[in-house]
């Protein structure tokens, strides 16, 4: 692969997602003079591959056009090779081969409330999706959330075992690190696995 893209890549993996003139300033300090123009083509090939997802649009602090957020694909995980996916694979298959169903959910429960541990979200419902989302951004998920009849849809773009997202458990285990962070039980509308661009949770509004 061409060098520029291969960073470009890689800084869209450190940071989550960047803007062109994010993009501009890091290769820049790292490598040297680029122009905006050049990014803009690196993106649209690694677009064209399948690495890079079609930009979503942000509004800027100050006046102008919006911004356009540019973030990596599943498919771009491939290009940085880790044992996680097939360490977490052969858990799996160990667990359900030796273990009865309901002592896996068990198992991957009490290892969703040990990861919810980590954060205590406070406040309004509103306020603790923020810190929620927030931590499931930080560890992969790449999750946001927005406002809907009845309550908030969650959604995470980033699915974390995306070679097991296949696996029910995880699910399961997503949906119970949802449900301690927010002490809401979240009803799956959506799931990567049956084709969506997103896993999404609809959490119900209820008095705080």
């Amino acid at each position: 692969m061409q060098e520029t893209r291969k960073h470009i890549l890689e800084i869209l993996k450190e940071r989550g997602h960047a803007t062109v003139d994010e993009l501009v300033d890091i290769l820049r300090s790292r490598r040297g003079s680029i122009t905006a123009v050049t990014v803009r083509h690196h993106l649209a090939r690694l677009q064209e591959e399948g690495l890079i997802a079609a930009p979503k649009q942000r509004r800027r602090d100050t006046p102008g056009r919006p911004q356009h957020i540019y973030k990596l694909t599943q498919k771009a995980a491939a290009f940085f090779p880790n044992n996680y996916q097939q360490l977490a694979a052969y858990l799996i298959d160990t667990l359900q081969e030796r273990l009865p169903e309901g002592e896996i959910n068990v198992i991957l429960d009490d290892v969703a409330d040990k990861m919810a541990a980590e954060v205590k979200p406070e406040g309004s419902l509103e306020e603790r999706l923020n810190v929620v989302i927030a931590y499931m951004s930080e560890h992969g998920y790449e999750a946001t959330w927005e406002a809907c009849e009845g309550g908030y849809l969650l959604h995470t773009e980033q699915c974390p075992y995306a070679d097991l997202a296949h696996d029910s458990h995880l699910c399961l285990m997503d949906v119970r690190l949802i449900s301690q962070m927010l002490g809401v039980v979240p009803q799956v509308v959506g799931r990567i696995a049956e084709g969506g661009d997103c896993c999404t949770y609809f959490v119900a509004k209820r008095a705080n």
